[in-house]
């Protein structure tokens, strides 16, 4: 009786049609998720049970950083906090977060070199790229042609060094809103009027209620108050923190939220 031959079959997997799926399924969450921007510092939030999520798009994030304890920095203003300043535009190409943050610098240098006519600054297009390539900034103004002529990994170790007396945005108890502003209130009123500009532009023919559903900068700051994040260190000086308040509330901004992270069940109230 003759033996009966099995047939031997490929042990080899075409992995063609896994690998077509793969592509598309990472490609479809690349352009759908929002990374995490990288920020110059690690801020721990302080807790609360608030549940309301931080927008994305049309935001003006104020990072304070935690108190200096390294004791290399003389001046206690500096030490207990730095200030750093973001942009976030549209969520569309239209009023993207880049053109934001140059339209925002191109204001904020008028107003600083209006205030220091014998001390004024001038950045080339291609620091003014940079900036408009940078999530966050927070430098005195006249430190910005140095930092924003230097690479993106000589920029992103500078701003990190938070020993350093160059890096945070200077801010004062200054209470008047048409005097000498300092630095972070020379930003505040950038954003107001580019907002207020933007808003203009697009609510141009507009009725009431058209322009209250209008979704901008503007409406985001003055209408709902979501415009201006306050990030600020669970360690942090209260008297820091008060101070943007402060100076916030000096330039009419009056409209802002505090971020904090979500408090567990287990964690204790203090």
């Amino acid at each position: 009786m003759g033996k009966v031959k099995i047939k031997k079959k490929s042990t080899l997997i075409d992995m063609t049609a896994m690998s077509d799926v793969t592509v598309l399924l990472l490609t479809f969450f690349m352009l759908t998720s929002t990374f995490l921007q990288k920020e110059p510092t690690i801020v721990y939030t302080p807790s609360s049970v608030s549940e309301e999520k931080v927008p994305m798009n049309n935001l003006v994030t104020v990072l304070v950083s935690s108190a200096d304890k390294s004791g290399k920095l003389d001046d206690p203003t500096v030490a207990e906090g730095k200030l750093f300043i973001s942009f976030t535009g549209d969520a569309d190409s239209t009023l993207s977060s880049e053109k934001i943050r140059v339209m925002m610098l191109n204001e904020a240098l008028g107003i600083y070199n209006d205030l220091h006519k014998n001390n004024r600054i001038s950045l080339s297009d291609q620091q003014k790229a940079a900036f408009g390539s940078t999530n966050m900034i927070g430098v005195p103004f006249q430190s910005l042609p140095k930092v924003l002529s230097m690479s993106i990994t000589e920029r992103d170790k500078f701003l990190s060094d938070m020993t350093n007396p160059e890096v945070g945005i200077p801010i004062n108890g200054n209470k008047d809103r048409d005097g000498r502003l300092n630095d972070f209130q020379v930003w505040l009123k950038a954003i107001y009027n580019v907002a207020q500009r933007i808003n203009n532009e697009q609510g141009e023919g507009l009725d009431a209620e058209q322009r209250a559903q209008l979704s901008n900068l503007y409406t985001a700051l003055m209408r709902k108050g979501q415009g201006i994040a306050i990030k600020a260190d669970k360690d942090t000086p209260f008297t820091t923190v008060q101070m943007v308040f402060d100076n916030l509330q000096t330039m009419k901004l009056n409209k802002f939220s505090l971020m904090t992270a979500l408090k567990s069940e287990n964690e204790p109230t203090q």
